[in-house]
């Protein structure tokens, strides 16, 4: 299938923004109320409610349920057979907010540090607007994913037939990006975000006295050195004009200065774009890892879990979404040279599912995503808005 900026009507495209700017404060504060009541991954209750709730007041066909809190909105229009999806993520993060802002979480230990909270007030924006004004002919669906964080709920939602029950020909989404001009668009076509694997070393020697190290087998000195070798899985075992990251995270050992423990614990994040690149990973880390440790007569147990596959954008959809942009904002507003990002995202699932695009929008001098500074840039809602609009009205034209 192929488009053409000719699908896009400019006039329509400064009517939605000015529609949408019209009630973007009322959207503004419902983003803030989302972000005082931050929920944990497949515990949005809250969210879910509020968001089936308006889109229910808007004519919206509403499924709620779906993987726990996910909810899909459907809206029919005129005798068009194509399909669209356009999904936001819902949940927050086990973080403690340090904003100090006056919409600060009012939840201990849960903020939203990521934009969740502005993802799913940008889509409510369209939607609203696509519900009194939009002029199209096919099927939306919204789809209101919880879980993104930690839970995989884009792939939950699959395994319970999300596509089988709301056909999509493609499915759009957008994330805010910290450092990157505010309101300004990046698109990637291919590897986009990357594939995210996790591994938990525990190191396994024989603990004894710090005054007589040669009666023991010191589990931490062979985790240093396991450490130290795993540095060089990237350097000299992957393609060097290949992309993969290791990073140990957390290492627990010991209680005392005197002490040499029995065994030491390691957790690791590793990255990678291409196929071939994690299945090295995931064959030399545990390798190098155990023989390492065996080097000092102690041995490695390995769990080695797979998480996030890489988000892959098509190309087709991709350069659909990028014109839309052009056509609706101008060629100034498209950030050049945009380039992949080595954090992880479980569109990635979706993208795998069906044909589709993940793009992103510029949050500004923010502080970075996950920090409990962070916060979301309302100033991006509602062009962010505006977006979904055009796409949508492009898409089913």
């Amino acid at each position: 299938m192929t488009f053409h900026t000719r699908d896009l009507g400019q006039p329509e495209c400064e009517a939605a923004a000015r529609g949408i700017a019209a009630f973007a404060d009322t959207f503004i504060a419902l983003r803030r109320d989302l972000h005082r009541h931050p929920e944990l991954a497949f515990a949005e209750k809250r969210t879910s409610t509020l968001v089936a709730e308006h889109l229910a007041g808007w004519g919206y066909e509403v499924t709620t349920g779906l993987a726990g809190t996910g909810v899909v909105a459907t809206l029919r229009r005129g005798s068009g057979e194509r399909r669209l999806g356009i999904r936001a993520d819902m949940d927050a993060l086990p973080i403690q907010e340090a904003t100090g802002l006056a919409h600060a979480s009012t939840h201990a230990g849960a903020m939203h540090a990521c934009g969740h909270d502005g993802h799913t007030a940008i889509l409510l924006a369209a939607a609203r607007y696509l519900a009194e004004s939009g002029r199209f002919s096919g099927t939306l669906n919204l789809i209101f994913q919880p879980a993104e964080e930690t839970g995989a709920g884009a792939r939950k939602l699959i395994e319970e037939g999300l596509f089988e029950r709301f056909a999509c020909d493609a499915v759009f989404g957008l994330h805010n990006w910290p450092g990157v001009p505010t309101g300004q668009f990046g698109f990637i076509a291919g590897p986009a975000m990357a594939a995210v694997d996790q591994a938990h070393i525990t190191v396994l020697g024989k603990g004894g006295h710090g005054a007589a190290p040669h009666e023991t087998v010191d589990p931490v000195v062979a985790a240093a050195s396991v450490i130290t070798a795993l540095q060089s899985v990237v350097s000299r075992n992957i393609d060097p004009l290949e992309a993969a990251v290791v990073t140990v995270g957390s290492i627990h050992g010991g209680t005392a200065s005197n002490v040499i423990p029995d065994s030491v614990e390691l957790k690791l994040t590793i990255r990678s774009f291409s196929g071939t690149v994690r299945e090295q990973l995931q064959q030399r880390i545990p390798a190098l890892v155990r023989a390492q440790a065996e080097s000092f007569g102690a041995r490695a147990d390995v769990r080695y879990r797979r998480g996030f596959p890489a988000l892959v954008n098509h190309q087709t959809e991709t350069a659909f979404a990028r014109e839309v942009a052009v056509a609706t904002f101008g060629e100034e507003r498209i950030e050049r040279d945009f380039r992949p990002r080595t954090a992880s995202e479980d569109f990635a699932f979706i993208s795998e599912a069906r044909p589709g695009s993940y793009l992103f929008v510029g949050n500004g001098e923010s502080a970075a995503l996950h920090s409990p500074h962070y916060d979301f840039n309302d100033a991006i809602l509602a062009p962010a808005a505006a977006y979904w609009v055009a796409l949508a009205q492009a898409y089913l034209s």
